[in-house]
């Protein structure tokens, strides 16, 4: 291994970080072939992997870089509200990408200031990825892509992916250790409310809950899967939660910050009863998969999942959101009476 990429390595892991790799940019290469392989098998979902291929051909948008340094944090040592499981998705709960509390973040900002101060050009994304970032992680060989498509270390799926691009040409590749997955288990699959999960490493992103519940759901009355949904409000966890190779891997010894104090703020009711400027100045700062002109959205998945599991106290709240300032929920209010016989 080179000494600068050692060097990066090591204080990587210092500051916080379970693994890090180095690879060449031109190891992004066959990633165009593998989008390939997956809009073959799901034509239509070609719409949503377009904007994916820009990182098989990085150096067309950044054409000083040479390398990319992939990084992995664990999330799965906070602990989870009660009353959020199977509510909010946990990587969304624990998403540190813009939380300027968290450690995380700040861990992030100052590994990067100290690759600059080593004299390399940097360039990072924290939301969605400056690169493909499993597809990077797994030519770095920090772990493998099970058949729900996440990926996955020692410590299970419950991780964040972290990227950047240098100007060096380093390269710091390790053997993976984790084994595969179970031979013929097919758990995820089975257990995937929508099938989105249509068979092992394959999906349609369009109808999976985690989509409809932030990006797509507009208009749930009419919705396909709005009673595969279940309780989910923001996001899903179901083909992570069945597999067993995340079993035990969850060690809650840490609070994340602030995040009990604002779980007391969500439930089904309290979300229909939320002011807006609460959703979007509290709630959508923290889950901004849905943008301030959106979070009426909340309202809508808190009345489908009251919908799907409904109990008499719901009612009043459904009643009282036929007055909400927004149409979408006053329709999905009135569609819920209609459907519960209300």
């Amino acid at each position: 291994m080179d000494s600068l990429a050692a060097q990066i390595k090591s204080v990587a892991m210092n500051v916080g970080y379970q693994k890090c790799g180095i690879i060449k940019i031109s190891d992004m290469s066959g990633y165009e072939e593998k989008l390939n392989e997956r809009v073959g098998r799901i034509p239509e979902t070609k719409p949503f992997y377009e904007r994916l291929y820009r990182f098989a051909h990085l150096q067309d948008l950044y054409p000083w870089a040479k390398s990319i340094v992939i990084c992995i944090s664990s999330y799965g040592k906070y602990h989870v509200p009660e009353h959020l499981q199977g509510l909010i998705g946990k990587a969304y709960l624990f998403d540190s990408r813009r939380d300027e509390q968290s450690k995380e973040l700040q861990d992030s900002l100052k590994f990067e200031e100290y690759m600059q101060g080593m004299g390399l050009k940097t360039e990072a994304e924290r939301k969605f990825g400056v690169t493909a970032l499993r597809w990077a992680a797994i030519k770095a060989g920090l772990g493998v892509v099970r058949r729900n498509n996440f990926f996955y270390t020692e410590s299970g799926s419950w991780i964040h992916l972290e990227a950047w691009l240098i100007d060096q040409e380093l390269e710091s590749i390790e053997i993976p250790t984790v084994k595969g997955c179970p031979e013929h288990c097919n758990l995820c699959v089975k257990s995937c409310p929508t099938a989105s999960l249509l068979e092992p490493y394959t999906m349609n992103p369009s109808s999976c809950i985690s989509f409809l519940t932030t990006f797509g759901g507009r208009d749930l009355p009419h919705e396909k899967f709005n009673v595969q949904m279940g309780g989910w409000v923001y996001g899903c966890d179901v083909c992570q939660d069945v597999c067993p190779m995340n079993k035990n891997r969850w060690n809650a010894t840490e609070e994340f910050p602030s995040l009990d104090e604002l779980s007391q703020y969500i439930s089904l009711a309290k979300i229909l009863a939320m002011d807006y400027d609460f959703l979007e100045q509290i709630i959508q700062s923290k889950f901004w998969y849905i943008n301030k002109e959106d979070v009426w959205k909340w309202k809508a998945n808190a009345i489908n999942a009251m919908v799907n599991n409904y109990k008499e106290q719901y009612k009043e709240s459904i009643y009282a959101a036929c007055n909400d300032n927004n149409v979408k929920v006053r329709e999905m209010a009135e569609w819920a009476i209609e459907k519960l016989n209300l």
